[in-house]
Parts: C-alpha cells; sequence; structure tokens
C-alpha cells in the first residue's frame, strides 16, 4: 500500500516539475516576444508620425482596456476552464498578430492597424494573464507556490532588461513586419506548451457549486468586491499594494527620468544603466525570497521594507538638491543604480510572498474575481499617481516629488504598520 501511495506521489511531482518547466518555457518565449515588440512598436509609431500624442494613444490603448476588462476578466476564469480560456487566449493573439502580418505584406503598416491591433492585444492578454495567475494554485503544489512566482519575475525583469537591447538591434536591421511576426509566433508557442500543462493537477479549495452555472457580470464581480471587503487581511493587503503603487508612481516613475534627463542631464548611456538596476534588483530578490521569508517573520519584513521604500523615496531627490556641489556625474550615476537596485530588490520581496498569500488563501471560485478586481485598482492608481505628479513638476523642483512622497508614505506606514499583519506559514514552502 505504501509502495503504491509512493508511486502516486512520485507520478504526481513529475507532473508539477513539468507544469512548471512547460509554464517557464511558454512565459519566457511569449514575454521576450513581446517585450522585443512593444520596444519595436514605440520607435516606429515615433520615427513615422514624430508624434508623442501618436505614441501616447498607443501607450493608452495598452492600458485603459485592460483596466476595464479586468473585473469581467476575472469573473469568466472564475466560471470557466481556465486551461480553454488561457490557451484561446494566446492562440487569438498569435492568430491576430500573424493576420496583421499577412494584412502588412499587400498594404503599409499604419496608426488605425496598431491602434485596433494594440487593443485587440490588450483584451486577449488581459483574459489570458487573469487566467493563467488564478491557475496558478492548480498548476502545481502549495510549497512550490513561491518557487513558481519567483519564476514568473525573474523571466518578467530580464525580458525589461534584454528586450529593449534585442528590439533596438533587430530595429536597426529588420523592418517593422518582423517583429509583428516574431510576437505572433511567441504567442503559439506559449499557447502550444499551455496545452499540455495540467491545469487541475491541485484542486486547493475547490467548491464545483461556485464553477457551475450561469455567469451573471454584474453580481459575480459584488461577489467579489464582497469576500474582499469582508476579510481584514485580503482588505489591508490590497491597501498597501495601492499605497505602493500609488508613491512609486508619484515619488519615481515621473520624477526619476526628468531628474536624470532633464535637471541632471545625464546622457543615454547613464539612463539606461540606472533603468536597468531596478530589474536587476527584482531578480535579486525573487533569488533570495524564500530563505529571507524562512526566517524572518513577513509581517515584521514587510513593515521595515515599506520604511526602505520610504526611505529610498527621499533618496531620490538628494542629488538635484546638491547639484550646486558639481559632483562627478559617475558618483551620481552610481549613486541612482544602488536607490534603484534596492528599489528592485524590496519590491521583489513585497510582490512574490503577497502573490503567493493571494493564491494560497483565496479559493478557487473567488481568485480570479479577487486578483482581477486589485489589479484594476492599482492600475488606476498609477496613472493618476503619473498624472498628479507630471503636474506639479510644472509647477515646483523636482525633488520635492520624491522627498514629499517618500515622508508621506513614510507616515502613513507608521500609522498602518500595526494595521497589517500577514503569515506565510513559511515552513510549508520548499527550498
Amino acid at each position: 500500500m505504501e509502495a503504491l501511495q509512493m508511486s502516486v506521489s512520485n507520478e504526481k511531482n513529475k507532473k508539477e516539475m513539468k507544469n512548471l518547466f512547460l509554464y517557464s518555457t511558454g512565459k519566457t518565449i511569449s514575454i521576450f516576444g513581446t517585450a522585443i515588440y512593444n520596444f519595436a512598436l514605440g520607435l516606429y509609431v515615433l520615427k513615422q508620425t514624430g508624434s508623442a500624442l501618436s505614441f501616447a494613444v498607443t501607450l493608452i490603448l495598452g492600458i485603459i482596456p485592460m483596466v476595464i476588462i479586468n473585473p469581467f476578466a476575472g469573473v469568466i476564469a472564475d466560471k470557466i476552464n481556465k486551461k480553454t480560456l488561457v490557451i484561446c487566449m494566446d492562440l487569438l493573439s498569435g492568430i491576430l498578430l500573424v493576420s496583421v502580418y499577412i494584412l502588412c505584406m499587400k498594404y503599409e503598416l499604419n496608426l488605425l492597424i496598431i491602434y485596433v491591433t494594440t487593443f485587440l492585444l490588450t483584451v486577449f492578454t488581459t483574459f489570458f494573464g487573469i487566467g493563467l495567475e488564478a491557475a496558478k494554485p492548480n498548476i502545481v503544489s502549495e510549497k512550490m507556490l513561491m518557487n513558481i512566482n519567483s519564476i514568473s519575475k525573474i523571466i518578467d525583469s530580464i525580458s525589461l532588461i534584454m528586450g529593449p537591447m534585442l528590439g533596438g538591434i533587430v530595429f536597426a536591421i529588420f523592418d517593422m513586419r518582423t517583429f509583428i511576426i516574431i510576437n505572433g509566433v511567441s504567442f503559439l508557442f506559449s499557447g502550444l506548451s499551455m496545452m499540455f500543462i495540467h491545469f487541475k493537477l491541485f484542486n486547493h479549495q475547490l467548491n464545483e457549486d461556485h464553477l457551475i452555472g450561469k455567469i451573471h457580470l454584474i453580481r459575480d464581480m459584488k461577489d467579489g468586491f464582497n469576500y474582499i471587503f469582508e476579510r481584514k487581511s485580503i482588505k489591508s493587503m490590497f491597501m498597501l499594494l495601492i499605497l505602493i503603487n500609488f508613491f512609486l508612481g508619484f515619488a519615481v516613475t515621473v520624477p526619476l527620468p526628468y531628474m536624470i534627463n532633464t535637471v541632471l542631464k545625464f546622457g543615454a548611456k547613464e539612463f539606461g544603466m540606472i533603468q536597468g538596476a531596478f530589474p536587476l534588483g527584482i531578480i535579486i530578490g525573487a533569488l533570495l525570497v524564500k530563505k529571507i521569508t524562512e526566517r524572518i517573520s513577513y509581517s515584521i519584513l514587510l513593515k521595515y521594507i515599506s520604511i526602505a521604500l520610504s526611505i529610498l523615496m527621499i533618496l531620490l531627490g538628494v542629488p538635484v538638491m546638491l547639484k550646486s556641489l558639481q559632483l562627478n556625474s559617475i558618483v551620481f550615476t552610481c549613486y541612482f543604480i544602488a536607490v534603484l537596485f534596492l528599489f528592485g530588490l524590496f519590491i521583489a520581496l513585497i510582490d512574490i510572498p503577497l502573490a503567493y498569500f493571494m493564491q494560497k488563501e483565496i479559493p478557487d471560485e473567488y481568485r480570479g474575481r479577487v486578483l482581477s478586481i486589485g489589479i484594476s485598482i492599482a492600475k488606476i492608481m498609477l496613472p493618476i499617481a503619473m498624472i498628479s505628479s507630471g503636474a506639479l513638476l510644472n509647477i515646483v523642483p523636482s525633488y520635492v516629488m520624491p522627498i514629499a512622497g517618500g515622508v508621506l508614505f513614510l507616515l502613513l506606514n507608521m500609522r498602518l504598520a500595526n494595521k497589517v499583519n500577514f503569515e506565510l506559514t513559511s515552513k510549508n514552502i520548499s527550498i
């Protein structure tokens, strides 16, 4: 009997490792194809039109539909087969881009085609992302959830570093149609790899009664909101994520490029090195997160990391205040690289365990809705923060935003510190 149980366990472990491999392979191909394509698309629109507005519209079409569609995508992900949803969205994205490539062989690629394609891609990838995120606890066991989240972060971060580099090289050699077909094929390969993943290998907290039946979008979304507000831990977690997203947008995303390029007048090389430090920090954080969360209570870790992020925001404004000292640009570059690296490291130590917490705590029948609602709220707060920061840049010195944002975030952290309490039960997490 024990031998039979051991055999079943070994077979399940093999399927789990196969799932992890296929997930990593599919995501790597898809994310790298998209990163190269997005970089090239931005260059192409600016080169063809010379219009910042046209470029901005392209970016907006990649954000606004995601914010609007996310809650609906969460409902769909909770109500239908997640494997079917994920594969269909990947294949639709691939078919769309291959069709655009064929169309561009006959007609010139214009803004209308770009806008429509960007909008549809955003719709497809939104459904894909929510479906796959909600399915992770069914793809791997609880002890491997931290692994799959870390791998996901590492792939995202490497693509942030390598995507623009590869995109720039390929853009100098090939035309835009090449990027379209590369991304289209990458989606098809990703869809193919997803076909071989066991999406019901682990059924955590599965309640079949909630998964069967008609889809009532408004009522189902309301159930998702009720689930969040009825659970203090989930509500506190989303509040923290919203605050972090807002203050990063307000104090870092907008002021930093302005300070580096306009105020300090650094070159493209220095700016690229500084930007590259952030995803590098995320990679290191993703590699260390399991060992750290095993040794330190996550509630304590979260408290100190939030305070550290506040201090890092304040530190970003210091070089501009010291501009009159005329220090060597290398000193400032190394300073910004160190600060951005720590930002990436700390963000990984927050994001990955929180994703694990949500995947572990939220039942299958609510996971898609709850995750999608949280993502939508966070995405809405980011542009609000960026618009506010951008408007203030025209009125006050640039160093005010990171310093003011850091001080305000620090005060809020001190007020909320005792209200946030998450434990990951890290003894269940394998190395």
